[in-house]
């Protein structure tokens, strides 16, 4: 079994890599990384414990196996549904650490989530789009200890990468690469 599942996270990282984000060569990425020659993600699901610390971009293009391991760590933990990640979205994160300059994991308040998850939640809250970029594999919430939120929104949004929401009373701070916009939520 575990065998077969590890085939399958090659299978999907390599998919992934390939098709997640049409028209984008493997080497691209957000501008500000164009010569970045090693990009690591360090994130920590706060409702799974799941965390993930490894280069998922070398040698000119990413590494399969790790982005199929940091999509399971960004799967939607109320169904454990697993979908391929943006690998910009990545790109985007290690952007933005670099700019907050620490080693603390990106603390994940939510990743993936399925139609099911999302329309549960729009449902509930008007804060929640219900075509949300966490629905196609593009966005997460998060937040960073020892940061200031601030500082994680300034960071986000000098990365221009995609949406960046700032959800101060909820702590966090919502970072997408869809088209690039800004808003404040709650």
């Amino acid at each position: 079994m575990l065998a077969r599942r590890g085939l399958l996270r090659l299978g999907a990282g390599a998919a992934l890599a390939a098709a997640a984000a049409p028209g984008l060569s493997l080497a691209q990425s957000v501008t500000p990384l164009a010569g970045a020659a090693v990009r690591r993600a360090t994130l920590h699901n706060l409702h799974t414990g799941d965390t993930f610390n490894e280069v998922y971009f070398a040698n000119g293009r990413y590494v399969p196996d790790a982005l199929a391991e940091a999509m399971r760590v960004l799967r939607d933990w109320r169904n454990g549904e697993e979908h391929p990640m943006d690998p910009r979205l990545f790109d985007a994160l290690h952007a933005i650490n670099a700019r907050l300059d620490t080693n603390q994991p990106f603390q994940i308040i939510s990743g993936y989530r399925s139609s099911k998850t999302n329309a549960m939640l729009h449902e509930r809250s008007s804060g929640v789009a219900s075509n949300s970029q966490h629905t196609f594999g593009k966005a997460s919430d998060v937040r960073v200890q020892g940061v200031d939120l601030r500082n994680l929104h300034k960071a986000a949004l000098s990365v221009s990468a995609g949406g960046v929401g700032f959800y101060p009373v909820s702590n966090f701070v919502h970072v997408d690469v869809a088209r690039v916009r800004q808003w404040t939520g709650v």
